[in-house]
């Protein structure tokens, strides 16, 4: 029996009473309900639709309503509420309105607060402890609209010279503060749409067993049957079986509605919405959430507006994901995904966080687990693996310059994919991770973008690129958009499907891929082979990479969810070093990706091309989805190329295309030219400060065994030694 079928039986069992009120307590009692005694409290701003609202729940659920203004305060009193404000004040109104509110007491009803309740600590804390609060979250425009109808043009606590929407603005703190539940409402939704909203958001909050993950390669094992949660799949990164997490019930939708108010609003605020549709709130709750997505993004990039999209040429425009502490997408996440990791931490275990990086991922990681306090930061390790000689070495600079006892960096005289199948048979290996466990209390976890937590955030910024073109009056909201996204690893191409799959009307994701061009043959032929293919260095190291992890997911996904068929394509790979996907599969793929390559000589040229012709200096990452994107454009709608990494952290490359002479040996000196050369973007201030640190770090042989011994050797220096 569903939630809504359950409270409507027990409305039938169970019926309220409403007692007297007494000077010193109002009190209505209810029988129980499988509920429990809890009663929905909607809280919003005057004008939010609370009272109507909440009629129209309580209907559909067969429960009492009350509101508060008409059956609480207006009976306590004896006289309307506007007659008791204008009797005592603003100020003192709200001493006495949350004074009655704290004398009350109801259970199981439906409960429509007032506009100011929550600017109450104690009236609300009082309230929370018997009830579920749901904040009907309105656009402000919406709101001042519906007042005026009304003929309201002073609300509580307005004083003279303060606007309507100022107030509003002001109050959303407390709103926030208080509740267990956002119902986002789009632009112009009506009072049945918000209660329908209304009844999924508690449905879904009640049905937490619902909201699970499940491996792209459990099938019908026993994996499949346990119950795994959001903070199950931040801890553990990667499935026991070897597969990847994705949700059981699919992505969550965004309405145009919403997106239409979604525009006008900030990256942190974006964020905010989004991935509340994304965790559930028994996870991390709405409070924790706000906290940890105003942490990662409030000042820890240097673009106010975090991922901006800004203009290149004809119909092409850029989303700059280098905004972050060390100037690559990567930060978009790992600013974020460490404070989720510490807020699912179970007690009394360590974690040790292993990373295979092709170059940005390894510096953001340690930035972003570096930024943790007390005691989440003394049970958390970073271990990062990155091949030797096969990073920029402003790249090296940046993960080898933090030399905490809890956080190191180790080259390995190997590729990417080397580190990448080390970190992954270590997972698999229950004797290993026993052994950590039982021997030093340690738990391996990842932080990889085969994590959940790492993916999540990169959705964020897919929607937010598509927004911001709505924003600047590009696009209508509703238009196509294509991305193109220099692609090695496959993350985050398939964050800007998931983005789509949430409602984002992105047309065709295009996959760019350097001369290591595996990727782009494959959804070209449907072929995945291996065989005969040797990692080739390349002027983009961050898409150096043969094996795409998350190309998984995708192909989880277009096949129906067949786990029985992603478990042998991938086995298949592993053993036979190739694999070939149906023809049916193939067709489908196409419909939703494109995919190119492109030479080194091709990078520089476009670096160089579109330098002289806007002056703009992009990074090596960012041309080969250039010279991609143009090969495949066909002009019908707008392309947003994801700007991966600053210039400055290739610059050697950049200079080369460039034709300049005479470089400077020393990298901070290059910055310095570079950033001389390009009118824009800008400098990237952190990394200049970056490459001021001196580091060094271990170097170790391409040998399974080795990696392990590193691994235990940090187990121990960041857990066991005493400092």
């Amino acid at each position: 029996m569903g939630l809504l079928s359950a409270i409507q039986l027990a409305s039938r069992i169970a019926r309220c009473c409403l007692c007297q009120l007494s000077t010193s307590k109002s009190c209505f009692s209810t029988k129980s309900t499988l509920m429990g005694d809890k009663n929905i409290l909607l809280m919003g701003p005057p004008g939010a639709g609370k009272t109507t609202v909440g009629k129209i729940v309580a209907h559909k659920l067969g429960l009492p309503i009350i509101d508060v203004d008409d059956d609480v305060l207006e009976k306590r009193w004896k006289m309307p509420v506007a007659a008791k404000l204008a009797e005592v004040g603003g100020r003192f109104f709200l001493e006495e309105e949350g004074q009655t509110l704290c004398n009350f007491s109801a259970s199981g009803c439906i409960i429509s607060l007032t506009g100011s309740n929550p600017l109450h600590a104690e009236a609300m804390q009082h309230m929370k402890q018997n009830g579920l609060v749901v904040y009907l979250d309105v656009d402000s425009e919406d709101i001042i609209e519906r007042l005026s109808r009304m003929k309201v043009d002073r609300i509580v606590g307005q004083e003279e010279g303060v606007s309507l929407k100022d107030l509003l603005c002001y109050r959303k703190q407390f709103y926030e503060k208080w509740l267990d539940i956002r119902v986002f409402c789009g632009m112009g939704d009506t009072v049945e749409e918000v209660a329908e909203k209304v009844l999924r958001a508690v449905e879904r909050y009640q049905e937490h067993d619902e909201e699970t993950y499940i491996s792209t390669r459990c099938g019908g094992s026993e994996l499949s049957n346990r119950k795994t949660y959001f903070s199950d799949v931040v801890i553990e990164g990667l499935a026991a079986d070897g597969g990847l997490y994705v949700p059981k019930k699919g992505f969550p939708k965004i309405s145009k509605s919403q997106c239409l108010r979604l525009i006008s609003m900030s990256y942190p605020e974006r964020a905010l919405v989004l991935l509340e549709k994304c965790i559930h709130p028994k996870d991390v709750s709405a409070l924790d959430l706000r906290d940890i997505v105003y942490k990662a993004y409030e000042s820890n990039f240097s673009s106010e507006r975090v991922a901006p999209v800004k203009h290149l040429v004809q119909n092409q425009y850029v989303q700059e994901l280098f905004h972050g502490p060390t100037a690559s997408f990567k930060d978009l996440a790992l600013q974020l995904m460490p404070q989720l990791f510490a807020h699912c931490l179970p007690p009394m275990c360590n974690f040790l966080i292993l990373v295979a990086t092709s170059g940005d991922t390894g510096s953001a990681v340690l930035s972003g687990f570096s930024r943790l306090s007390g005691t989440d930061r003394h049970r958390t390790g970073v271990l990062v693996f990155f091949p030797n000689e096969g990073v920029s070495p402003i790249q090296e600079q940046q993960m080898t310059s933090f030399r905490e006892r809890n956080a190191r960096a180790v080259s390995v005289l190997s590729d990417f994919d080397f580190c990448q199948k080390s970190i992954k048979r270590m997972f698999g290996e229950a004797g290993l991770t026993g052994h950590f466990a039982v021997e030093y209390g340690t738990v391996l976890s990842t932080a990889n973008s085969i994590n959940w937590a790492r993916l999540l955030p990169q959705v964020v910024y897919h929607c937010s690129s598509y927004l911001d073109l709505c924003r600047d009056g590009v696009i209508n909201c509703g238009d196509p958009v294509d991305v193109c996204i220099p692609t090695g690893n496959f993350g985050n191409a398939m964050s800007a499907l998931y983005a789509k799959q949430m409602g984002i009307p992105i047309r065709k994701v295009i996959c760019a891929s350097n001369h290591n061009r595996i990727v782009a043959d494959f959804i070209t032929t449907g072929q995945y082979d291996l065989q005969g293919h040797p990692l080739l260095h390349s002027h983009s190291p961050a898409i150096d990479i043969l094996k795409s992890s998350n190309l998984e997911r995708f192909i989880y996904h277009i096949s129906g969810r067949s786990s029985c068929l992603v478990k042998d394509l991938f086995t298949r790979l592993e053993v036979e070093k190739c694999f070939q996907l149906p023809e049916h599969l193939l067709s489908k793929m196409q419909e939703q990706v494109q995919a190119g390559w492109c030479s080194e000589d091709d990078c520089l040229a476009a670096i160089h091309n579109v330098h002289t012709q806007t002056g703009y200096l992009m990074d090596t990452h960012t041309a080969v989805a250039k010279v991609v994107a143009d090969r495949l454009k066909d002009g019908s709608c707008p392309t947003v190329l994801c700007s991966t990494a600053h210039y400055g952290k290739f610059a050697p490359a950049v200079f080369k295309a460039l034709q300049i002479q005479n470089v400077p040996q020393d990298p901070m000196e290059q910055l310095k030219v570079l950033e001389a050369t390009a009118s824009r973007p800008e400098a990237h201030r952190e990394m200049m400060k970056c490459l001021r640190e001196k580091g060094g770090h271990r170097v170790c042989q391409a040998d399974y065994s080795v990696l392990v011994e590193e691994v235990e050797s940090m187990i121990q220096d960041s857990f066991l030694k005493v400092t």
